[in-house]
């Protein structure tokens, strides 16, 4: 076999036989070390690491950054806007609220509630108010808007019979779809405005059973305008 190789090719031949001893003198290599396993990992229990994560929460004395003034279970919102509290929870990640969230007593009356102080301005329907909080904003609603608004009524005796403040959550209607004294008295106001409005028998119920009679005195806070 070397022989007819070498005649061909006598380089290839010797390199042949060559490979061909080495194969057969060469020891045999020691198998490997079967590779040790790295111990397994212990599992992570993920309620370990939340409970290491701090918990945020939403303190509305002290509102968070692009909020401002909180109270009555919302916040306005530096852009002009209105949110609620859940909303700015959702917002800023917060799982808990500081403070009592406990229902609130109805408000107590205020002290000209029983009848229209001088100092009150009128307008040709006999609706009184009075500004209790201004504001910067200019958009005012239209008989066909939808409003949102923060609100206590009281009779003249100062009972109060409904309060959106008590319930602690703002209320939503359309302002023509309300007591005339509230649809003229909500279209003189601006977004961030509260006022407080005695309205007469005959822009109110008009006697209607089962309704507040008499003239009704409301404390009113414009928080949005749709």
């Amino acid at each position: 076999m070397t022989t007819r190789l070498r005649s061909l090719h006598p380089g290839l031949a010797v390199a042949t036989t060559t490979a061909l001893l080495c194969a057969c003198t060469a020891p045999t290599p020691a198998a490997a070390p079967p590779p040790v396993a790295a111990p397994a990992a212990a599992p992570v229990d993920p309620k370990s690491v939340m409970s290491h994560a701090p918990e945020v929460t939403f303190d509305p004395d002290h509102p968070p950054a692009g909020y401002v003034n909180c109270h009555r279970n919302h916040c306005h919102r530096v852009d002009g806007g209105v949110s609620s509290y859940a909303q700015v929870m959702q917002a800023i990640g917060a799982t808990k609220i500081v403070g009592s969230q406990a229902p609130k007593a109805m408000p107590t009356a205020p002290a000209d509630v029983a009848a229209i102080p001088g100092d009150a301005q009128r307008t040709a329907s006999g609706l009184a108010f009075k500004v209790l909080k201004t504001s910067q904003n200019q958009q005012r609603p239209t008989a066909a808007s939808r409003v949102t608004v923060h609100y206590t009524g009281w009779t003249t005796d100062g009972k109060a019979f409904d309060s959106s403040v008590a319930r602690g959550e703002p209320a939503q209607f359309p302002v023509g779809r309300v007591i005339a004294g509230w649809t003229e008295g909500l279209q003189l106001m601006a977004i961030g405005e509260e006022r407080r409005f005695w309205i007469p028998e005959d822009l109110a119920y008009k006697g209607r059973p089962g309704k507040p009679s008499g003239m009704l005195v409301f404390d009113v806070e414009l928080l949005a305008v749709q």
